[in-house]
């Protein structure tokens, strides 16, 4: 499997709120947020990891660029307007076949996430896996609605009656979405979620897989929230 992870926001609700360091080196049960994710990774049988840190996250790049990986480490160092435009950049890095997408900021359990790898590496039908949860954390939840099956048949930004899930953050796909993606740059469309939409207006096949909590870090107070949670785990 080949993974990919988002770390070029600006971070600045954090800095804003006392927090020095950048997003991705804020510390998780004494480990970078980025560097907890990359580890597990590495334990879901990685064979490549591209990731890609905004043009003034130098202390972030230096972190990267200073471990030794037992597999290929693709960075790209670009400031971008969304993170559909960054996963538009990464996909020129990524190898060819399934991968799993991540935000730097989005914590799980590691046995959550290993149940999910292993399902999409083990799905034969499906375009895409995306990680979904019930467990509401963000300012502005992304809703995914699903027929009986699980399938994805909407991305909503407004929560309606019988709504049961929100995104988590971790996407599997093909490098068969990639099509999509290039029309969403060129059409000027921006942000993920609107991808997404994409995705599902050109009827391509997503499933959505549950996982019980997954967990934001947007603000200072999330660094509590999440150490608790997966010290909980432990």
């Amino acid at each position: 499997m080949n993974y990919a992870i988002i770390a070029a926001g600006e971070g600045s609700r954090l800095a804003q709120e006392g927090i020095s360091k950048p997003k991705p080196l804020v510390e998780l049960q004494g480990e970078p947020m980025i560097g907890r994710l990359i580890n597990i990774m590495l334990r879901c049988n990685a064979e490549s990891i591209s990731i890609i840190v905004n043009e003034h996250m130098t202390e972030v790049r230096e972190y990267l660029e200073a471990l030794e990986l037992p597999i290929p480490l693709n960075l790209v160092v670009k400031t971008t307007p969304s993170s559909m435009h960054s996963l538009w950049h990464l996909s020129h890095k990524i190898p060819a076949g399934k991968f799993c997408l991540t935000t730097v900021d989005t914590i799980f359990r590691e046995k959550d996430f290993k149940g999910y790898i292993d399902a999409f590496e083990a799905d034969e039908i499906h375009d895409g896996m995306w990680a979904v949860t019930p467990f509401v954390d963000d300012e502005k939840p992304l809703w995914v609605e699903v027929d009986d099956e699980m399938n994805i048949i909407a991305i909503r930004d407004n929560r309606w009656k019988s709504a049961k899930y929100v995104s988590g953050g971790i996407y599997a796909m093909t490098n068969d979405a990639f099509p999509v993606l290039n029309e969403c740059i060129e059409q000027g469309i921006s942000r993920m979620r609107n991808f997404q939409r994409a995705l599902v207006k050109a009827k391509k096949h997503l499933q959505a897989y549950s996982i019980d909590k997954i967990v934001d870090v947007d603000h200072a107070d999330d660094i509590a929230t999440a150490e608790a949670f997966l010290n909980a785990a432990d």
